[in-house]
């Protein structure tokens, strides 16, 4: 686990640049990987940052930081179980480095070891039946004594018997919300978060007194799905957040998982219409292990990036693998792959941690080159 009482300021340095207008995560990650840190960023002459950047942007990262304004931040951090994972941590969810646009940082409250643990996100109305925050919790129940990390967003309905489901299997479950960790949306669910927070994770991607604001949860959604194996939809109307994250797990290339019911019912419309577009239609925890490919005896030694054991390959080994592979000539990804025998998602993970390192350089055309 991190230190609490090093380095601190450097992570106020991640959150500094994340509160530049403009500067979303696929602008910071383009920055992180030119430059390989926010210290790096903040040094860069304005001409070095207008080649990523526009000339409005540059001159608000010349401007410098104040890291005085975070101190409520700074705080925050210095307690007990309070994490800021950033791209350069070693704790930093695999899985999410596999999506488009990836958080640069998480803020954390728990037991940061869930965050790279085999998960599955079950999600629905919230306004659900009474009915399916039961099928809702006792899926949670089952998959998370069968060994899964119960992935949720605390929402009323079918959210909250998720993570109560967990809990009550005396499994882990991490709840990913859309506002700062230091305020609980919604309020009924204080003391299911007090909960999480001791056994489980609370994450967000929010500054601290960001309010709820519905734009943040779609935001919200995709980490939902990103941390996860797959996505389990309970109850659904035809248009929802969950239908979103149903969605964004399908881009993101997720199982996406429904359980159907009454013809009559709106909030069964949502999930008929995700298994009519490909989502499998389940009614136990076997319909879910099976499509995964999971069982008890090998669920414990995956790896949430790509399903594999993490036995046959850590994250050093990958590393290794690589940059023996690559050679010293600029080589495209999909060569890599074949030179290194690894999948694609293992290279691809694998290529952003070694650029963050400074080990390889991104070229024009796909390629990657290593750096001498």
């Amino acid at each position: 686990m991190p230190d609490h009482s090093k380095d601190i300021d450097e992570k106020l340095l991640w959150i500094s640049l994340g509160n530049i207008s403009g500067i979303g995560s696929q602008t910071y990650c383009q920055l992180l990987k030119t430059f390989g840190s926010p210290g790096n960023i903040y040094a860069a002459s304005g001409i070095q940052l207008r080649e990523i950047v526009s000339a409005t942007i540059a001159s608000e990262i010349m401007r410098g930081f104040d890291l005085e304004a975070l101190a409520q931040t700074r705080q925050w951090l210095m307690q007990e179980n309070n994490y800021l994972v950033t791209l350069a941590d070693p704790e930093y969810p695999r899985s999410l480095l596999e999506i488009a646009d990836p958080p640069p940082f998480l803020y954390a409250k728990g037991n940061l070891d869930l965050l790279n643990q085999p998960s599955i996100a079950i999600v629905g109305s919230r306004n659900a039946s009474v009915q399916g925050e039961k099928n809702a919790e006792a899926f949670a129940f089952d998959l998370s004594a069968y060994g899964l990390c119960i992935v949720s967003g605390l929402a009323l309905g079918i959210d909250g018997a998720a993570h109560r489901g967990a809990l009550r299997a005396q499994g882990s479950t991490i709840a990913v919300v859309g506002t700062g960790m230091d305020i609980v949306y919604p309020a009924k669910h204080r003391e299911l978060a007090h909960q999480i927070a001791e056994h489980g994770l609370i994450v967000s991607e929010f500054n601290l007194g960001t309010p709820s604001k519905p734009q943040n949860f779609p935001k919200r959604n995709r980490i939902i799905s990103g941390l996860s194996l797959g996505c389990l939809v309970v109850e659904a109307n035809l248009q929802s957040g969950s239908q979103i994250t149903a969605r964004l797990a399908t881009e993101q290339g997720r199982e996406v998982f429904a359980i159907p019911g009454s013809i009559h019912s709106p909030l069964s419309k949502g999930c008929h219409q995700l298994i009519k577009q490909g989502a499998k239609l389940v009614d136990c925890l076997q319909d879910i292990v099976e499509e995964l490919n999971l069982s008890r005896s090998t669920l414990s030694e995956l790896t949430i990036s790509d399903t594999v054991k993490a036995g046959d390959l850590d994250c050093d080994s990958s590393a290794t693998v690589i940059m023996n592979a690559m050679g010293y000539d600029p080589i495209t990804l999909d060569n890599l792959v074949v030179s290194s025998g690894l999948t694609i998602s293992e290279v691809s993970s694998m290529l952003m941690l070694l650029e963050l390192e400074g080990k390889i350089a991104a070229l024009t055309g796909g390629q990657y080159q290593k750096i001498m």
